[in-house]
């Protein structure tokens, strides 16, 4: 069985999608991605960002042979790409592709964690029992240091400056602490930045604790164990609170 599976979306939708990916694995895996997100493919054969396949192009102008004989060397293609374009899907029909095609996000009313939701999904296609908490392995052992990431995405969900740096503070009464910003966050001084998201990965492993919003690098952290407090505001913890026996959610009101 050579399989394609096909994921678009930000850090924390893709890691909550680990556990649905691996259930897919069935012989041969390859995942197409965001650009971002190819370091967290470890678990398949071989990962490629979605950029570089041409795939945007397939619906909008004359589909590239190469492109249509690559994916024609699938026996099965499971896409979250694509699920609400119907002209992605009517090109799809037209070259005879093995796609299955599920929807990317839950719809409000699903009551399931996201992660569990997309095991639902891919049970339909490969039965499995798998647990529903993402896991990425990182070498290292815990040292003495915690981590605080202070932004997101949406403003809307940022816990405010001035309650992390009082937490902050008293945390360095047990050891030093560091902050971390992402590839898009402010500028922050002093603030750790690895691009890599799989390096990125590891050094969290090695923190005592990481406390951030409800953000993609929150789920970084939980995924490979690191004690995690996460801070939720707008968002629906029961549907995207980080996975993990080490995780706490902390829920805020009137930022």
């Amino acid at each position: 069985m050579r399989r394609l599976v096909i994921r678009p979306g930000a850090i924390g939708d893709f890691i909550l999608s680990l556990p649905a990916m691996e259930c897919l694995r069935d012989g041969y895996l390859e995942v197409w991605t965001a650009t971002r997100n190819v370091p967290l493919a470890r678990f398949a054969d071989r990962a490629c960002p979605i950029a570089s396949t041409g795939l945007d192009l397939l619906a909008i102008s004359d589909p590239d042979p190469g492109l249509i004989e690559r994916l024609r060397g699938f026996d099965s293609i499971v896409s979250w790409y694509g699920a609400n374009r119907p002209d992605f899907r009517a090109e799809v029909q037209r070259q005879d592709l093995p796609f299955t095609f599920f929807p990317a996000l839950p719809p409000n009313s699903a009551g399931r964690h996201a992660a569990d939701f997309y095991l639902d999904q891919v049970r339909t296609i490969r039965p499995c029992d798998a647990d529903g908490i993402p896991r990425i392995a990182c070498p290292g052992a815990r040292e003495n240091f915690a981590v605080i990431h202070p932004f997101s995405s949406n403003p809307k969900k940022n816990w405010p400056m001035e309650k992390f740096r009082r937490l902050a503070a008293g945390l360095e009464r047990q050891g030093p602490v560091c902050w971390c910003r992402g590839e898009e966050d402010p500028p922050f001084a002093g603030a750790v930045e690895i691009e890599d998201l799989y390096d990125l990965a590891c050094w969290l492993a090695r923190a005592r604790l990481y406390i951030g919003n409800d953000t993609g690098i929150t789920h970084l952290a939980a995924a490979v164990g690191t004690p995690v407090l996460a801070v939720f505001g707008p968002t629906d913890p029961e549907v995207w609170a980080p996975r993990g026996d080490n995780v706490r959610v902390g829920r805020f009101s009137g930022f």
